[in-house]
C-alpha cells in the first residue's frame, strides 16, 4: 500500500517576479476553475493580485525579498505543499537571487513539481495526476545536500 500525505485538494504556491506577474495573473485567470478546487498560497503582492483577480482565497506570505520565498520553502520542507508555480524572470537580476535558488533547490530535494513558465504550468495544472492522491514525499537520498 502506498503512503499518502497530500490531500485533495492540492496545495499550490504561486510566485512571480515583478516582470512576470502579468503572465501569472493571465494564466491563473484562464485556469481559475481548476485553481478554485485547490488551496492557494502566494508571496506578497502576487498573492494580493491573485486574490483580487480570481476572487478566490489566497494565503499570502511576505514578499519574496522579505522572506516569502523562505516561507514557501518551509511549507515544502514540512510536507505541506504539493506544487510550485514560479514564473521567475531569467533576464533580470534579482536582489534576492539566493532565496530564489534556495526555493527551487528545496522543491527539487523534496520532489515537488515546479513550473517556471506558462507551458510547464499548463502541463502541471492539466495533468490527470492533479486529481490523484500524491505519494509520500521524501527528500532525495544519497545526495550531498
Amino acid at each position: 500500500m502506498t503512503e499518502t500525505t497530500a490531500p485533495d485538494p492540492k496545495r499550490i504556491a504561486l510566485v512571480a517576479h515583478d516582470d512576470r506577474k502579468g503572465d501569472l495573473l493571465e494564466w491563473a485567470e484562464y485556469n481559475r476553475e481548476i485553481l478554485a478546487d485547490h488551496i492557494l498560497y502566494a508571496t506578497g503582492t502576487t498573492g494580493r493580485l491573485l486574490g483580487e483577480t480570481l476572487d478566490l482565497p489566497v494565503t499570502c506570505f511576505q514578499s519574496g525579498p522579505l522572506g516569502g520565498d523562505q516561507q514557501i520553502g518551509a511549507l515544502i520542507a514540512s510536507g505541506r505543499l504539493d506544487m510550485l508555480i514560479f514564473f521567475w524572470d531569467p533576464m533580470s537580476p534579482q536582489p534576492h537571487d539566493s532565496d530564489v535558488k534556495a526555493l527551487v533547490r528545496i522543491a527539487v530535494v523534496w520532489n515537488i513539481p515546479i513550473a517556471c513558465n506558462r507551458t510547464s504550468a499548463d502541463y502541471l495544472i492539466t495533468s490527470p495526476l492533479l486529481t490523484k492522491r500524491a505519494s509520500a514525499r521524501r527528500p532525495l537520498t544519497g545526495s550531498r545536500v
